[in-house]
Protein backbone atom coordinates (compact mmCIF):
# COMPACT_ATOMS: atom_id res chain seq x y z
CA UNK A 1 0.00 0.00 0.00
CA UNK A 2 1.79 3.55 -1.36
CA UNK A 3 -0.35 5.59 0.78
CA UNK A 4 -3.08 5.54 3.71
CA UNK A 5 -6.21 4.54 3.69
CA UNK A 6 -7.76 7.85 4.32
CA UNK A 7 -8.89 10.14 1.90
CA UNK A 8 -6.07 12.88 1.47
CA UNK A 9 -8.38 15.23 0.94
CA UNK A 10 -10.05 14.44 4.50
CA UNK A 11 -6.53 14.94 6.37
CA UNK A 12 -7.40 17.44 9.33
CA UNK A 13 -11.04 16.59 8.92
CA UNK A 14 -11.37 13.05 10.85
CA UNK A 15 -12.75 14.92 14.27
CA UNK A 16 -14.66 17.77 14.64
CA UNK A 17 -14.56 19.90 17.92
CA UNK A 18 -18.29 19.80 18.56
CA UNK A 19 -17.46 16.04 19.41
CA UNK A 20 -14.36 16.56 21.16
CA UNK A 21 -15.55 19.07 23.83
CA UNK A 22 -19.10 17.23 23.98
CA UNK A 23 -17.30 13.85 24.96
CA UNK A 24 -15.13 15.99 27.07
CA UNK A 25 -18.83 17.34 28.93
CA UNK A 26 -20.07 13.78 29.69
CA UNK A 27 -17.03 12.71 30.90
CA UNK A 28 -16.51 15.82 33.46
CA UNK A 29 -20.51 16.23 34.19
CA UNK A 30 -20.08 19.78 32.91
CA UNK A 31 -22.17 22.34 31.84
CA UNK A 32 -22.22 22.18 27.53
CA UNK A 33 -22.31 25.63 26.43
CA UNK A 34 -19.82 24.16 23.37
CA UNK A 35 -21.72 22.51 21.16
CA UNK A 36 -25.38 24.34 19.50
CA UNK A 37 -27.84 22.47 20.40
CA UNK A 38 -30.81 23.55 22.95
CA UNK A 39 -31.75 21.84 25.88
CA UNK A 40 -35.56 22.41 25.25
CA UNK A 41 -38.08 21.73 22.90
CA UNK A 42 -39.35 22.76 20.42
CA UNK A 43 -43.55 23.75 20.07
CA UNK A 44 -45.86 21.19 20.92
CA UNK A 45 -47.81 21.07 17.91
CA UNK A 46 -44.58 20.25 15.64
CA UNK A 47 -44.04 17.71 18.46
CA UNK A 48 -47.17 16.01 18.12
CA UNK A 49 -47.49 16.12 14.22
CA UNK A 50 -44.33 13.99 14.67
CA UNK A 51 -46.06 11.51 16.81
CA UNK A 52 -48.81 11.19 14.80
CA UNK A 53 -47.17 10.49 11.34
CA UNK A 54 -45.10 7.82 13.02
CA UNK A 55 -48.72 6.52 14.45
CA UNK A 56 -49.71 7.07 10.97
CA UNK A 57 -47.11 5.03 9.21
CA UNK A 58 -45.18 7.02 7.68
CA UNK A 59 -42.21 5.67 8.49
CA UNK A 60 -40.65 4.68 4.56
CA UNK A 61 -38.44 6.68 2.11
CA UNK A 62 -40.37 9.84 1.14
CA UNK A 63 -39.83 11.43 -2.28
CA UNK A 64 -36.49 11.91 -3.23
CA UNK A 65 -36.92 15.70 -3.49
CA UNK A 66 -38.82 15.94 0.19
CA UNK A 67 -42.74 15.69 1.04
CA UNK A 68 -44.44 17.68 -1.03
CA UNK A 69 -46.05 19.23 1.86
CA UNK A 70 -42.84 20.48 3.42
CA UNK A 71 -41.16 21.76 0.05
CA UNK A 72 -44.96 23.92 -0.32
CA UNK A 73 -44.51 25.16 3.05
CA UNK A 74 -40.79 26.04 2.37
CA UNK A 75 -41.91 27.81 -0.38
CA UNK A 76 -45.12 29.62 1.14
CA UNK A 77 -42.10 30.69 4.22
CA UNK A 78 -39.85 32.34 2.04
CA UNK A 79 -42.91 34.23 0.03
CA UNK A 80 -44.86 35.28 3.70
CA UNK A 81 -41.46 36.42 5.10
CA UNK A 82 -39.30 37.62 2.24
CA UNK A 83 -41.54 37.83 -0.70
CA UNK A 84 -39.29 35.35 -2.72
CA UNK A 85 -41.41 33.37 -4.94
CA UNK A 86 -40.57 29.73 -5.55
CA UNK A 87 -41.77 26.46 -7.54
CA UNK A 88 -42.13 23.88 -4.96
CA UNK A 89 -41.24 20.95 -7.52
CA UNK A 90 -38.23 22.37 -8.80
CA UNK A 91 -36.96 25.29 -6.58
CA UNK A 92 -37.04 23.42 -3.16
CA UNK A 93 -34.79 20.42 -1.91
CA UNK A 94 -35.43 18.71 1.46
CA UNK A 95 -31.42 17.81 2.56
CA UNK A 96 -30.62 16.17 6.25
CA UNK A 97 -30.25 19.48 7.84
CA UNK A 98 -27.86 22.37 6.30
CA UNK A 99 -25.20 20.51 7.03
CA UNK A 100 -25.76 18.70 4.18
CA UNK A 101 -27.54 20.93 2.15
CA UNK A 102 -24.02 22.44 2.18
CA UNK A 103 -21.90 19.16 1.49
CA UNK A 104 -24.95 18.45 -1.41
CA UNK A 105 -24.02 22.49 -2.79
CA UNK A 106 -20.24 21.85 -2.62
CA UNK A 107 -20.32 18.28 -4.46
CA UNK A 108 -22.63 19.38 -6.76
CA UNK A 109 -21.49 23.17 -7.85
CA UNK A 110 -17.43 22.59 -7.76
CA UNK A 111 -15.00 20.60 -9.45
CA UNK A 112 -11.40 20.16 -8.92
CA UNK A 113 -9.32 23.56 -8.36
CA UNK A 114 -12.62 26.11 -8.50
CA UNK A 115 -11.46 28.95 -5.46
CA UNK A 116 -14.49 29.50 -3.14
CA UNK A 117 -14.51 32.46 -1.29
CA UNK A 118 -15.51 32.51 2.38
CA UNK A 119 -16.09 34.25 5.56
CA UNK A 120 -13.74 33.68 8.45
CA UNK A 121 -14.12 32.12 10.89
CA UNK A 122 -16.35 29.42 9.45
CA UNK A 123 -18.47 26.84 10.44
CA UNK A 124 -16.14 23.68 9.85
CA UNK A 125 -18.64 21.33 7.59
CA UNK A 126 -17.20 24.40 4.91
CA UNK A 127 -13.46 23.54 4.65
CA UNK A 128 -14.35 19.78 4.66
CA UNK A 129 -16.63 19.65 1.99
CA UNK A 130 -14.49 22.31 -0.20
CA UNK A 131 -12.08 19.59 0.28
CA UNK A 132 -13.78 16.79 -0.49
CA UNK A 133 -15.09 18.46 -3.98
CA UNK A 134 -11.23 19.92 -4.58
CA UNK A 135 -12.14 23.21 -4.44
CA UNK A 136 -9.51 25.65 -3.03
CA UNK A 137 -10.50 28.01 0.20
CA UNK A 138 -9.82 32.02 -0.14
CA UNK A 139 -11.34 32.69 3.90
CA UNK A 140 -11.86 36.78 4.18
CA UNK A 141 -10.97 37.34 8.30
CA UNK A 142 -13.82 39.29 9.75
CA UNK A 143 -12.03 40.89 13.09
CA UNK A 144 -13.33 41.66 16.54
CA UNK A 145 -14.96 43.28 17.73
CA UNK A 146 -17.71 43.87 15.56
CA UNK A 147 -15.98 41.25 13.02
CA UNK A 148 -17.59 43.64 10.28
CA UNK A 149 -16.90 42.69 6.64
CA UNK A 150 -13.55 43.90 4.90
CA UNK A 151 -14.58 45.09 2.16
CA UNK A 152 -11.68 45.86 -0.09
CA UNK A 153 -10.06 42.49 0.93
CA UNK A 154 -13.36 40.73 0.15
CA UNK A 155 -13.07 42.18 -3.41
CA UNK A 156 -9.88 41.60 -3.84
CA UNK A 157 -10.38 37.68 -3.02
CA UNK A 158 -12.43 37.59 -6.17
CA UNK A 159 -10.64 36.43 -9.43
CA UNK A 160 -11.03 34.73 -12.52
CA UNK A 161 -10.53 30.84 -10.74
CA UNK A 162 -13.45 32.10 -8.24
CA UNK A 163 -16.84 29.98 -8.72
CA UNK A 164 -18.62 30.88 -5.99
CA UNK A 165 -18.99 33.05 -3.01
CA UNK A 166 -20.04 30.96 0.27
CA UNK A 167 -21.44 33.56 2.44
CA UNK A 168 -23.15 32.84 6.34
CA UNK A 169 -25.64 35.27 8.01
CA UNK A 170 -26.18 35.33 10.90
CA UNK A 171 -22.71 33.99 11.11
CA UNK A 172 -21.45 30.84 13.10
CA UNK A 173 -19.33 31.42 14.95
CA UNK A 174 -18.89 35.22 15.96
CA UNK A 175 -22.80 36.41 15.67
CA UNK A 176 -22.40 38.64 13.16
CA UNK A 177 -25.20 40.15 11.35
CA UNK A 178 -24.46 41.32 7.43
CA UNK A 179 -25.60 44.83 7.25
CA UNK A 180 -27.81 45.82 3.95
CA UNK A 181 -25.27 47.95 2.43
CA UNK A 182 -22.63 44.82 2.70
CA UNK A 183 -25.05 42.37 1.29
CA UNK A 184 -25.79 44.96 -1.32
CA UNK A 185 -21.76 44.87 -2.10
CA UNK A 186 -21.63 41.37 -2.26
CA UNK A 187 -24.63 41.06 -4.95
CA UNK A 188 -22.84 43.99 -7.09
CA UNK A 189 -19.34 42.06 -7.08
CA UNK A 190 -21.55 38.53 -8.03
CA UNK A 191 -23.18 39.58 -10.50
CA UNK A 192 -20.31 41.70 -11.71
CA UNK A 193 -17.95 38.64 -11.80
CA UNK A 194 -20.75 35.82 -12.73
CA UNK A 195 -20.21 34.21 -9.82
CA UNK A 196 -22.61 31.76 -8.03
CA UNK A 197 -23.59 32.55 -4.55
CA UNK A 198 -24.29 29.96 -1.57
CA UNK A 199 -25.97 31.17 1.82
CA UNK A 200 -25.71 29.16 4.83
CA UNK A 201 -29.26 31.01 6.48
CA UNK A 202 -29.88 28.36 9.32
CA UNK A 203 -29.94 31.62 11.85
CA UNK A 204 -32.36 33.81 10.06
CA UNK A 205 -34.89 34.00 12.77
CA UNK A 206 -32.49 34.75 15.50
CA UNK A 207 -31.60 38.29 14.83
CA UNK A 208 -31.38 40.44 17.82
CA UNK A 209 -31.93 44.68 18.97
CA UNK A 210 -34.26 45.17 16.13
CA UNK A 211 -31.89 43.83 13.35
CA UNK A 212 -33.81 42.03 10.25
CA UNK A 213 -32.51 39.25 8.20
CA UNK A 214 -32.10 40.17 4.17
CA UNK A 215 -31.81 36.86 2.18
CA UNK A 216 -29.21 37.68 -0.74
CA UNK A 217 -31.26 35.99 -2.79
CA UNK A 218 -33.63 38.59 -2.62
CA UNK A 219 -31.40 41.05 -4.16
CA UNK A 220 -31.22 42.19 -8.13
CA UNK A 221 -29.94 39.97 -9.72
CA UNK A 222 -28.89 37.62 -7.18
CA UNK A 223 -32.44 34.91 -7.76
CA UNK A 224 -30.75 33.54 -10.58
CA UNK A 225 -27.25 32.55 -9.30
CA UNK A 226 -27.76 32.03 -5.42
CA UNK A 227 -29.05 28.54 -3.75
CA UNK A 228 -30.34 29.33 -0.19
CA UNK A 229 -29.48 26.69 2.58
CA UNK A 230 -31.86 27.22 6.04
CA UNK A 231 -33.25 24.48 8.45
CA UNK A 232 -35.17 23.47 11.31
CA UNK A 233 -33.21 22.52 13.82
CA UNK A 234 -32.34 26.30 15.03
CA UNK A 235 -35.56 27.66 14.47
CA UNK A 236 -37.47 24.65 16.04
CA UNK A 237 -35.04 23.52 18.28
CA UNK A 238 -35.06 20.38 16.67
CA UNK A 239 -31.44 19.84 15.79
CA UNK A 240 -31.79 15.68 15.94
CA UNK A 241 -34.36 15.93 13.72
CA UNK A 242 -31.82 17.17 10.89
CA UNK A 243 -34.10 18.18 8.27
CA UNK A 244 -32.98 21.27 6.14
CA UNK A 245 -33.20 22.71 2.60
CA UNK A 246 -31.78 24.46 -0.54
CA UNK A 247 -34.09 27.33 -2.57
CA UNK A 248 -33.05 28.73 -5.77
CA UNK A 249 -33.72 28.55 -9.48
CA UNK A 250 -34.13 25.45 -10.77
CA UNK A 251 -30.52 24.75 -12.35
CA UNK A 252 -28.73 24.96 -9.41
CA UNK A 253 -31.22 23.23 -7.60
CA UNK A 254 -31.04 20.08 -9.74
CA UNK A 255 -27.32 20.57 -9.30
CA UNK A 256 -27.34 19.97 -5.37
CA UNK A 257 -30.15 17.24 -5.79
CA UNK A 258 -27.69 15.14 -8.50
CA UNK A 259 -24.86 15.34 -5.48
CA UNK A 260 -27.20 14.94 -2.06
CA UNK A 261 -29.46 11.70 -3.84
CA UNK A 262 -25.97 10.01 -3.28
CA UNK A 263 -25.36 10.94 0.38
CA UNK A 264 -28.49 10.16 2.21
CA UNK A 265 -30.93 9.86 -0.28
CA UNK A 266 -34.32 10.52 1.95
CA UNK A 267 -34.23 11.10 5.52
CA UNK A 268 -36.74 11.94 8.49
CA UNK A 269 -39.71 11.04 6.58
CA UNK A 270 -42.36 11.23 9.77
CA UNK A 271 -40.07 14.49 11.08
CA UNK A 272 -40.99 16.21 7.58
CA UNK A 273 -44.85 16.86 8.01
CA UNK A 274 -44.08 17.94 11.11
CA UNK A 275 -41.83 20.73 10.06
CA UNK A 276 -44.06 21.61 7.53
CA UNK A 277 -46.82 22.50 10.12
CA UNK A 278 -44.25 24.16 12.02
CA UNK A 279 -43.57 26.75 9.26
CA UNK A 280 -47.13 27.70 9.01
CA UNK A 281 -47.34 28.47 12.84
CA UNK A 282 -47.97 32.27 13.36
CA UNK A 283 -45.56 35.29 13.39
CA UNK A 284 -45.99 35.51 16.86
CA UNK A 285 -43.96 32.38 17.19
CA UNK A 286 -40.74 33.35 15.46
CA UNK A 287 -41.47 36.80 17.06
CA UNK A 288 -41.63 35.12 20.83
CA UNK A 289 -38.91 32.96 19.83
CA UNK A 290 -36.36 35.63 18.86
CA UNK A 291 -37.02 37.46 21.87
CA UNK A 292 -36.36 34.40 24.01
CA UNK A 293 -33.24 34.15 22.73
CA UNK A 294 -32.29 37.59 23.30
CA UNK A 295 -33.25 37.51 26.72
CA UNK A 296 -30.62 34.66 27.22
CA UNK A 297 -28.29 35.83 25.28
CA UNK A 298 -28.12 38.72 27.61
CA UNK A 299 -28.45 36.79 30.28
CA UNK A 300 -25.16 34.90 29.43
CA UNK A 301 -23.27 38.48 28.76
CA UNK A 302 -24.14 39.83 31.89
CA UNK A 303 -23.41 37.16 33.91
CA UNK A 304 -19.95 36.59 32.16
CA UNK A 305 -19.34 40.23 32.78
CA UNK A 306 -19.81 40.02 35.93
CA UNK A 307 -17.71 37.07 36.15
CA UNK A 308 -14.66 39.16 34.62
CA UNK A 309 -14.87 37.92 31.08
CA UNK A 310 -14.35 39.93 28.17
CA UNK A 311 -17.38 39.44 25.60
CA UNK A 312 -18.26 40.80 22.00
CA UNK A 313 -22.13 41.21 21.79
CA UNK A 314 -23.79 39.29 18.86
CA UNK A 315 -26.66 40.27 16.60
CA UNK A 316 -27.47 37.03 15.80
CA UNK A 317 -27.24 33.39 16.40
CA UNK A 318 -26.84 31.54 19.94
CA UNK A 319 -23.09 32.01 20.25
CA UNK A 320 -20.96 34.27 22.19
CA UNK A 321 -17.68 35.26 21.62
CA UNK A 322 -15.61 35.87 24.58
CA UNK A 323 -11.30 36.16 25.52
CA UNK A 324 -9.80 33.87 27.06
CA UNK A 325 -7.30 36.22 28.20
CA UNK A 326 -9.71 37.50 30.68
CA UNK A 327 -8.93 34.20 32.59
CA UNK A 328 -5.14 34.31 31.90
CA UNK A 329 -5.14 32.37 29.02
CA UNK A 330 -3.32 33.24 25.90
CA UNK A 331 -4.69 30.36 24.25
CA UNK A 332 -8.47 29.13 23.98
CA UNK A 333 -8.01 25.98 23.03
CA UNK A 334 -6.03 25.63 26.41
CA UNK A 335 -8.77 27.54 28.36
CA UNK A 336 -11.65 25.06 27.33
CA UNK A 337 -9.64 21.84 27.84
CA UNK A 338 -8.95 23.09 31.54
CA UNK A 339 -12.38 24.29 31.91
CA UNK A 340 -13.90 21.71 32.33
CA UNK A 341 -11.62 20.38 35.13
CA UNK A 342 -11.52 24.13 36.50
CA UNK A 343 -15.18 24.65 36.78
CA UNK A 344 -17.44 21.81 35.01
CA UNK A 345 -17.91 24.27 31.74
CA UNK A 346 -17.57 23.23 28.19
CA UNK A 347 -16.95 26.18 25.83
CA UNK A 348 -15.73 25.56 22.56
CA UNK A 349 -12.04 27.13 21.07
CA UNK A 350 -12.60 29.87 18.06
CA UNK A 351 -9.18 29.10 16.55
CA UNK A 352 -10.55 25.69 14.53
CA UNK A 353 -12.43 27.87 12.65
CA UNK A 354 -9.86 29.26 11.02
CA UNK A 355 -7.56 28.26 8.23
CA UNK A 356 -4.55 30.30 10.09
CA UNK A 357 -5.54 30.87 13.80
CA UNK A 358 -2.65 33.62 14.81
CA UNK A 359 -4.58 36.36 16.38
CA UNK A 360 -7.36 34.42 17.17
CA UNK A 361 -6.03 32.09 19.42
CA UNK A 362 -7.43 33.85 22.34
CA UNK A 363 -10.93 33.74 21.24
CA UNK A 364 -13.26 31.02 22.66
CA UNK A 365 -17.09 30.17 21.68
CA UNK A 366 -20.37 29.82 24.04
CA UNK A 367 -23.90 28.85 23.59
CA UNK A 368 -26.46 30.11 25.34
CA UNK A 369 -29.24 27.99 23.86
CA UNK A 370 -29.75 26.43 26.97
CA UNK A 371 -32.53 27.04 30.36
CA UNK A 372 -31.90 29.86 32.35
CA UNK A 373 -30.72 27.72 35.07
CA UNK A 374 -28.28 25.97 33.14
CA UNK A 375 -26.78 29.30 31.67
CA UNK A 376 -27.10 30.56 35.64
CA UNK A 377 -25.14 27.47 36.82
CA UNK A 378 -22.31 28.18 34.04
CA UNK A 379 -21.95 31.52 35.00
CA UNK A 380 -21.67 30.98 38.72
CA UNK A 381 -19.16 28.25 37.59
CA UNK A 382 -17.03 30.33 35.64
CA UNK A 383 -17.18 32.83 38.36
CA UNK A 384 -15.22 31.33 40.97
CA UNK A 385 -12.22 31.81 38.00
CA UNK A 386 -12.49 35.47 38.17
CA UNK A 387 -8.74 37.14 38.79
CA UNK A 388 -9.22 40.21 40.53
Amino acid sequence: MTRGPLNRALEGFTSTIFAEMSALAVRTASVNLGQGFPDFGGPDSMLERARQAIADGVNQYPPGPGDPTLRSAIAAHQQRFYDIELDPDSQVLVTAGATEGIAAAMLGLLEPGDEVVLLEPYYDSYAATIALAGGVRRPIRLEPPDFALPRETFAAAINPRTRLLLINSPHNPTGAVLSADDLAFIAELAVRHDVLVVTDEVYEHLTYDGVAHLPLSALPGMAERTVTLSSAGKTFSATGWKIGWATGPDELVAAVRAAKQFLTYVNGAPFQPAIAEALQLPHSYFDGFRTAMQDKRDRLIDGLTKAGIATFRPRGTYFVVADARSLGYADGYELCRALPELCGVVAVPMQVFYDNPDGARHLVRFAYCKRDEVLDEAVRRLGALRRD
